[in-house]
């Protein structure tokens, strides 16, 4: 993998504040990213999202109508399973709840504002890269889907995060 391999992948950013778009924006760009799309509407992120096809989406949760939450329900149904389609959520809400069930939706990682802007630009390389050697993986086994790996831990924890939301149980961990 060469440079050029991670400045040519595509970034949807989903927010519905502009000045944030832009900060994200301006960011990727800085950092040599040219197929850089965003908008302030997430009900037209699953439109832009099959149409501009990302490597990468980064995503805020707190937004009206439809939030981030939302967002992540709709990718993880209309998404290919076998996949590896990365969403870092970035967000103002860093409650373990709100970590917990984004990443239990399928965000990749977890981002809280205001942020670092070193600390964000290593993690959307990393996101990247990983993207970016799994389409490689892809490529050198054709035929073979690359199922994702479930964790025995994972349908448990998911049931108990949608337990503590529904809140027919606590979290004595959560303070």
């Amino acid at each position: 993998m060469n440079e050029d391999d991670l400045l040519s992948s595509r970034v949807l950013i989903i927010d519905d504040q502009p000045a944030n778009l832009r900060l994200l924006e301006d960011l990727l760009t800085r950092e040599g990213l040219t197929h850089v799309v965003s908008t302030t509407d997430a009900q037209r992120a699953l439109d832009l999202y099959a149409a501009f096809d990302p490597d990468l989406i980064i995503l805020d949760l707190m937004m009206p109508e439809l939030d981030g939450y939302a967002v992540l329900e709709q990718l993880k149904r209309r998404g290919d399973p076998y996949d590896y389609r990365p969403v870092l959520v970035v967000t103002a809400d860093a409650t373990m709840e709100a970590k917990r069930r984004a990443l239990s939706l399928g965000a990749k990682d977890f981002l809280t504002k205001p942020f670092d802007t070193i600390e964000a630009m290593l993690r959307v390389w990393n996101l990247l890269e990983t993207r970016a050697l799994y389409r490689r993986l892809q490529v050198l086994s054709p035929g073979e889907p690359l199922a994702p790996i479930r964790f025995q831990s994972r349908p448990l924890a998911e049931d108990t995060i949608t337990r503590r939301l529904e809140g027919t149980e606590t979290d004595p961990d959560y303070k």
